[in-house]
Formats: C-alpha cells, sequence, structure tokens
C-alpha cells in the first residue's frame, strides 16, 4: 500500500472508530487480530453511543466525502441485503457539497474548449447554480456570434483533484471487499467485490461527461416529441470529457407538491406517466434513466393539464438484455396471479438458482412470503418491494446477487416513491399491468414472428443482390458434392463386393474340402451333382 493511500486508510479507520462502526466486525478468528491491532494502534472510542448504527454509519459516511456518500447511497438500493433501518439512514445521504472557486472553474472550462468563454459566451455566472461530490454547474448564453444567440446554457464541470481521490478510495474498497468472504459466511453470497466493480464502474461513467451526453442524446432520441417526458438538448461541439454544455430548462422540482398543485398540475396523470415512463424505457427501450432522484426530476409548468417531466443529469444510466425483461415481466405479472409456481420456474429457468432446485419447496417459499402482501389492497402494493421480497426468497435457494437489476430496483423504488407522493391513492398495478401483458404478447406467438423478420429485413435487402449468384453457387457446391459421393459410393460397392466375393470363396472352399473328405463315401448321383453345384457357386 502507497503512503499517501497509507494515510487515507488510517482516516477511515479513525472515523469508523469514532463512529462504533466496528462493532459490525463478525466474531471470527480472522478478525481477532483486528482486535489487537484496535487496541494497539487506536485508543478511539464511540464517540455517538446514545445513536442507533444506522445513523452513525450514515455520519461517517458523510464525515468521509463524496465517495463514501455515493457508495452509501447505492448500497441503500439493496434492501434485500440491509435491514430497513438501515437502508433508510443510508437512503439519507445527501449528494450536496460545498462549490468549488467559480474562478476556477472558469479556467478549467476555458482550457477545455481551448479559449476564452466570451468568444461563445456571455452572462458567465461564476457563482454555481448547483454543486455535487463529482462536478457543478454554472449558467451562462450564447453570444451574438453563435447561430443559438441568446440560448440559456448550462455549463457542468469536474470537480478538479476529485479523480485520484476516487482512486485511492475505490482501491481501498477493493481491499476491504476481498476480507469480507473471509468474515462471514455470508460474504461470498453478497459478492463484495462485484459490487464494488459496479460501484466503480459508475463512479467511472461520471468521472466522463461525454457519455453524460450521449446518454442524454439517446435518452431524448427515444422520446423525441414526447408528452410525457423532456430530456434537454446537449450540445456535443462543447462537450469535453470534464466539461458539457446543455439547454438550460425551467421547471418545478418534482418534490414540491404543493407548488404543483397550485399550479393547476393534474396529480393523477402526472403519477401515472412516471410509471409509464419508467416501463416504456425499461421494456420498449431497454435503456433507462436509473438516477431518478427528486434532485434530478423536474415538471413543465406549461400545460399543467397535461403535464411533462424533464429529466437532467443522464450520467447514471441501466440497460436490460431481452432474458432480464422476460423475467421481469412474467415474474410481476406470475406475482400479482397469484402464480408461485410459475415465479418459482422463471428464477431457475432464468440460472439465477440452481438447475437441482426442489420448484415445490420453493413455490412454498414463495407463497409464505408473498402471500400476505395481497392482505393490502392492490393500490398499495409496491413493485420494488414485491422485487425485494422475490430476491429474499431466492437467496435462501441459493441464487446469487444480480448485479444487473440493482440499478433498476433503485430507480423502481424512487418511481413508486414519487408516484405515491404526487397522488397518493396512485394504483401502480393497473398502470403497469396492461403495459407488461402487452409486451409479453408481443414475446410471442405470430406477432413475435412478424416483428422478428421486419427487424432482420434490412440485412435481407443488404444482401438480395448476391442471393442469385449465391444460389448458382450453392448448386455448382452440390453437383460437386454429388460427384465426390457417387464416386465415394462406387468405391464402396466395389469393395462392398470383393469383400462378399472373398467370404463366398473362403465358404465354398470350406464346403468344399468337407465334401471332398467325404467324397468317396457318398452315392455317384449325390457327390457328382453337388461337386458341379459348389464349382458353378465359385465361379459366378
Amino acid at each position: 500500500m502507497q503512503f499517501k493511500n497509507s494515510r487515507r486508510f488510517y482516516q477511515i479507520i479513525e472515523t469508523f472508530l469514532r463512529y462504533g462502526i466496528d462493532e459490525a466486525i463478525p466474531d471470527h478468528r480472522l478478525t481477532n487480530s483486528l482486535g489487537i491491532a484496535r487496541k494497539g494502534l487506536f485508543w478511539i472510542k464511540n464517540q455517538h453511543v446514545d445513536k442507533p448504527f444506522g445513523e452513525r454509519l450514515r455520519l461517517a459516511l458523510q464525515e468521509l466525502g463524496p465517495v463514501w456518500i455515493k457508495l452509501g447511497q447505492m448500497l441503500s438500493t439493496r434492501r434485500d441485503l440491509f435491514e430497513p433501518e438501515l437502508a433508510d439512514q443510508l437512503a439519507l445521504l445527501q449528494d450536496s457539497v460545498e462549490a468549488f472557486d467559480g474562478k476556477l472553474a472558469r479556467q478549467i472550462i476555458e482550457t477545455a474548449l481551448g479559449d476564452k468563454l466570451e468568444k461563445w459566451f456571455d452572462d458567465f455566472d461564476e457563482n454555481a447554480l448547483a454543486s455535487a461530490s463529482i462536478a457543478q454547474v454554472h449558467t451562462a448564453k450564447f453570444n451574438q456570434n453563435q447561430p443559438l444567440a441568446g440560448k440559456e446554457v448550462v455549463l457542468k464541470v469536474i470537480r478538479p483533484e476529485i479523480e485520484p481521490i476516487i482512486k485511492s478510495d475505490i482501491e481501498l474498497m477493493y481491499r476491504l471487499a476481498n476480507l469480507i468472504p473471509k468474515l462471514s459466511p455470508e460474504g461470498k453470497r453478497l459478492r463484495a467485490v462485484e459490487v464494488v466493480q459496479e460501484y466503480e464502474k459508475t463512479l467511472v461513467d461520471e468521472l466522463n461527461l461525454r457519455r453524460e451526453m450521449d446518454n442524454a442524446i439517446r435518452l431524448r432520441a427515444n422520446f423525441h416529441e414526447s408528452e410525457e417526458l423532456y430530456i434537454p438538448e446537449m450540445y456535443p461541439d462543447f462537450c469535453h470529457k470534464n466539461v458539457i454544455v446543455m439547454e438550460r430548462i425551467y421547471g418545478i422540482p418534482v418534490a414540491n407538491i404543493d407548488e404543483l398543485k397550485t399550479n393547476g398540475t393534474d396529480m393523477k396523470l402526472l403519477s401515472e406517466r412516471g410509471v409509464q415512463v419508467f416501463f416504456t424505457q425499461v421494456f420498449r427501450d431497454s435503456f433507462f434513466h436509473a438516477d431518478m432522484h427528486p434532485g434530478n426530476i423536474f415538471v413543465n409548468p406549461n400545460h399543467p393539464e397535461n403535464p411533462q417531466y424533464i429529466g437532467i443529469d443522464c450520467g447514471i444510466v441501466g440497460q436490460l438484455n431481452q432474458h432480464d425483461k422476460r423475467y421481469l415481466a412474467e415474474s410481476f405479472v406470475a406475482f400479482f396471479n397469484r402464480d408461485y409456481r410459475r415465479v418459482a420456474l422463471m428464477h431457475v429457468e432464468s440460472g439465477w438458482t440452481p438447475a437441482d432446485t426442489d420448484i415445490d419447496a420453493f413455490e412454498q417459499a414463495f407463497r409464505e412470503v408473498c402471500e400476505p402482501i395481497f392482505a393490502k389492497p392492490l393500490s398499495e402494493i409496491s413493485f420494488g418491494h414485491v422485487l425485494l421480497n422475490l430476491f429474499k426468497v431466492a437467496r435462501e435457494f441459493n441464487m446469487e446477487v444480480q448485479p444487473q437489476l440493482v440499478l433498476l430496483q433503485k430507480t423502481l423504488l424512487y418511481i413508486e416513491g414519487l408516484g405515491r407522493q404526487i397522488y397518493p391513492e396512485l394504483d401502480l398495478w393497473q398502470t403497469a399491468k396492461p403495459f407488461l401483458q402487452n409486451w409479453l404478447n408481443e414475446q410471442i406467438g405470430v406477432k413475435a414472428i412478424f416483428k422478428d423478420i421486419q427487424q432482420h429485413l434490412p440485412q435481407f435487402r443488404e444482401h438480395f443482390a448476391e442471393f442469385p449468384e449465391a444460389m448458382f453457387n450453392a448448386f455448382q457446391q452440390q453437383k460437386q458434392i454429388n460427384k465426390h459421393l457417387q464416386a465415394i459410393n462406387q468405391s464402396l460397392e466395389k469393395q462392398a463386393k470383393s469383400s462378399e466375393k472373398r467370404t463366398r470363396w473362403i465358404i465354398v472352399g470350406l464346403v468344399l474340402l468337407g465334401t471332398l473328405w467325404k467324397f468317396e463315401s457318398l452315392p455317384t448321383w449325390v457327390s457328382v451333382p453337388l461337386l458341379l453345384a459348389e464349382l458353378w457357386v465359385l465361379m459366378k
């Protein structure tokens, strides 16, 4: 471990000890040495004994800074791994930090663009509009030299020196993650190293603003001219790895319920559209905005009777393959139909639980956990918690954590929470069931076959001109193959005849020897015809 990392490691341990986080270390032979080291190197005691463990962990992560705050936020979505009290505390972590100097932000932006800001922009505000752990944003507008003169924009810039800090802390996280499987029987199932890998990928993606630009452009195209969702326009000519420029939007923060109502917003329609937007992104596009917390969602104040969401900060996105989508759709539909056997079979067919799983026991486990959920009205049942319960049951049958579903579950919980905050009577099942059922219907049957053919038509058209020549070549090749087969057959027939003749000679010879041996003892009227017949067979 490098010296600078050693100092950071010491700081992390010191912070955890000050908040008493070491009480979570399991009693294990490998941890005994840690206990001795703790007493020998650290004299720090828990200074927050009056607070519950979840709150202490939240405060410790908050104190350690951006990388650990984001880790806590991600872990708050893993309710399949942590108790609700702990997950709820981690969900309170706020990714909002003090802005760095606006003059330094200007300098970074000008270095990236290659000239003074005044070449393209007017009214650059050195006071940050908003600031988070990875980046902050400033406002400006295109000047008269630009085609979009007067257009208001937002310039987003990565914090200076944040990348070395992230790399250092990630390295320490890997060291800790490698210890977890050795400390607890549950450690392997938690797949801590994979969790850190997933977290690292998320942070690396956020550090590259070109990726955010690409994500935003793709989402904007998916919802082009949509009444449900609007994604601000990106300006690629001004986008770099550490700086991007985008359209500035004005909207009502989705969490400002009173302001939405005062504006006359149709709250029921707004809540239903949140669900529809999510399922459209997941099942139609296989590409969804995976950081849809209230700070990233606004509502267009125009046309409140036909409300439209505005989504920003597209740095984190999720993608699901056809296999995962099929699993989710069928599992949800089967759950709400109380077909727990189908739910169990879906887990096994997906390969997420072993093939030798006892389906009867699996089905019964799902029934015992899920059936009480239906004591609530359907309008109060949470999709996110349904998915959580499915994972909890599957975990008991050796299902490993599926990292690709973490972002989806987190986003689903965000959407549900917002939907019911906007309109408490929202019936998510009534809104989502037609969507899921229609999607499943499109995956099977004649419609699915025609859709598959339609998707491959461009490839068919591309190679259509080559088809006659390919057919002619195929016929020529077939003729050559037939000739080779005919020659092989003739050769085999010759070999077979030769073999048959040799066998006949051997048999007849043996019979002839036997006949000659007894020839003298046979009557003439028998021996002579018999000898002639044998000679005839032999000569044939």
